[in-house]
């Protein structure tokens, strides 16, 4: 297991009948879990808090299920010892039962629940979990298509083809996505377990996991950008990070520059791309969305709370810059935000 602190080693099953999308879908969102905001926002590189690892019984290369090539990190016997371990897909046709060459695997995944890793599931990779005995007396989900098969032959497990998401087990180990591209939300929760429910939903919006019915622009960052490297405004920009609510923060910008106001807008769109007043927009509109996500203040509430005294003209800004409307925007996110929380414990 990873050292306190230390990158967490999440061991991703490799099989002949794994789909390479599933597979290196998790790989790509776990690696790129706040290593991608930081990068998008112009700040010192970062590394992910994950270490995803392809693992196979033997280590060797195969093809996956779908006829992609599959070069895995490791081998069972020589893949370090994993904090999480998913079981991502299996492209076994519904009812066909589990070959019994995957003995090995299973003796495997219930080795690394002995040494306290959390095992995972999502889509048809159930039929696998379940051959492990761990989802005896719990609640479980996998595809639609095997639920009710899979209730037929583990009718111990409390199947439920509607949820998209569970956690059970002792510590909430066990963790399932349901169908199709649950996966999703299985990889978020893994990301706001073992690093914060804030980084799974930055992962989110890089990502625009969600619903596919909403601009792409509703999931931007609006503080993206390096800091400046002119000294004056890089100051004026830690500055306006904690005080954007202000009464007339422009005016105090001018003030903590030193410079001439027409000198201080001049240089400061220079070096940030944007006038400070819309940068202090930039900077209040992020907040607002951070507090419709996670609180249940009323919207005006959140217009005053990040510096807008008139609620007409911050739905109206708001709408212009997010395509949403705050209440739109809290009914899209704060659900997702929510299950993340709920995931993490």
């Amino acid at each position: 297991m990873s050292s306190a602190g230390g990158p967490l080693t999440v061991a991703l099953l490799g099989t002949p009948d794994v789909s390479a999308a599933t597979l290196y879908g998790f790989f790509d969102l776990l690696s790129g879990a706040r290593r991608d905001w930081h990068m998008l926002h112009g700040n010192p590189a970062v590394k992910s808090p994950f270490v995803p690892l392809v693992v196979s019984r033997d280590g060797a290369p195969f093809l996956a299920g779908n006829g992609v090539r599959i070069t895995p990190d490791a081998g069972f016997a020589d893949c370090p010892s994993p904090d999480i371990v998913c079981v991502t897909d299996l492209m076994v046709p519904p009812g066909e039962p589990l070959a019994a060459s995957y003995e090995a695997e299973v003796a495997w995944l219930r080795q690394a629940w002995d040494a306290g890793a959390t095992l995972c599931s999502s889509c048809s990779g159930a039929l696998l979990l379940a051959r492990t005995g761990l989802l005896d007396g719990e609640e479980a989900t996998s595809h639609w298509a095997y639920c009710e098969l899979l209730a037929r032959d583990y009718p111990r497990t409390r199947w439920s083809a509607e949820r998209s998401l569970v956690t059970a087990g002792p510590g909430q180990r066990l963790m399932m996505a349901g169908s199709g591209t649950a996966w999703h939300m299985l990889a978020l929760a893994l990301i706001a377990r073992f690093a914060s429910p804030d980084e799974a939903m930055q992962v989110a919006r890089v990502n625009l996991i969600g619903t596919c019915d909403v601009s792409a622009v509703a999931y931007a960052s609006l503080t993206r950008g390096r800091v400046a490297e002119d000294a004056v405004v890089a100051r004026c920009q830690a500055w306006a990070a904690s005080h954007y609510q202000c009464e007339s923060p422009v005016a105090q910008l001018v003030d903590l520059s030193g410079l001439a106001e027409r000198t201080f807008n001049k240089r400061f769109a220079q070096a940030t791309g944007m006038r400070p007043l819309e940068y202090i927009h930039t900077l209040r509109l992020e907040e607002a969305k951070q507090l419709l996500e996670s609180t249940d203040l009323p919207v005006e509430a959140v217009a005053r709370e990040v510096g807008y005294q008139d609620g007409t003209f911050f739905n109206r800004l708001f709408r212009r810059k997010v395509t949403l409307s705050p209440a739109q925007y809290r009914r899209r996110f704060s659900v997702m935000r929510q299950q993340l929380k709920r995931a993490a414990g």
